[in-house]
């Protein structure tokens, strides 16, 4: 899949009204600190599309980016480590938990997780939660350099069993400094959007 335009076109905070896209949807969720904005700016090859931040939480609203005119990227607020009240984070909740139930052109979800550490509980609520409403989540293992090659293999088994996925579930372990795994991420996608095009067409 080749990325040739990309734009932040919709921003929903805690009050808005979820838009009614005409365009496929891929969203993308994960604790504050994983590197989905990262992992968002190296799949369409912009460096700062998706805001960075050494501050937990950055990301408080669900970000639609349109991809080519033709599907969303959709950022989903961050979980787990973000400095801010309990309310503002049943609000977060809300927030994702109404895009999740609702939108009607979301084909899959993307739970970044840090290929690191165990999944925490956050991480499998979430994976649960995704689960839920009827979405079967792609699992991205984030900061793939960080960790020996050697050590791919026992880490990936780890998170699979933590979250409970079962030996099908797909597993990607992505490196946002070296690329590693980003042209499987485009494919998945450009898979799960041809899909969609043709359950449409049918």
């Amino acid at each position: 899949m080749k990325i040739k335009s990309v734009n932040l076109d919709i921003v929903c905070g805690v009050t808005s009204t979820l838009p009614d896209n005409e365009f496929p949807e891929i969203a993308f969720a994960g604790k504050s600190n994983v590197g989905k904005s990262s992992l968002i700016n190296s799949l369409v090859g912009r460096k700062a599309i998706a805001r960075t931040s050494s501050q937990p939480g950055k990301t408080q609203t669900i970000n639609f980016y349109n991809v080519n005119d033709s599907m969303y990227f959709v950022d989903l607020p961050g979980y787990g480590y973000a400095k801010v009240s309990e309310k503002i984070k049943m609000q977060w909740g809300k927030l994702i938990e109404k895009y999740l139930s609702q939108s009607k052109k979301l084909v899959a979800v993307f739970l970044l997780v840090d290929i690191r550490h165990e999944p925490s509980a956050n991480d499998v609520n979430m994976y649960d939660w995704i689960m839920a409403n009827g979405f079967y989540p792609i699992i991205i293992a984030t900061k793939l350099d960080k960790i020996k090659r050697s050590q791919i293999n026992k880490h990936i088994s780890v998170i699979r069993k933590k979250l409970n996925a079962d030996k099908d579930s797909i597993i990607v372990p992505f490196s946002a400094q070296t690329k590693q795994g980003k042209e499987d991420i485009l494919d998945i996608i450009e898979q799960l959007s041809d899909f969609y095009e043709n359950e449409e067409n049918e």
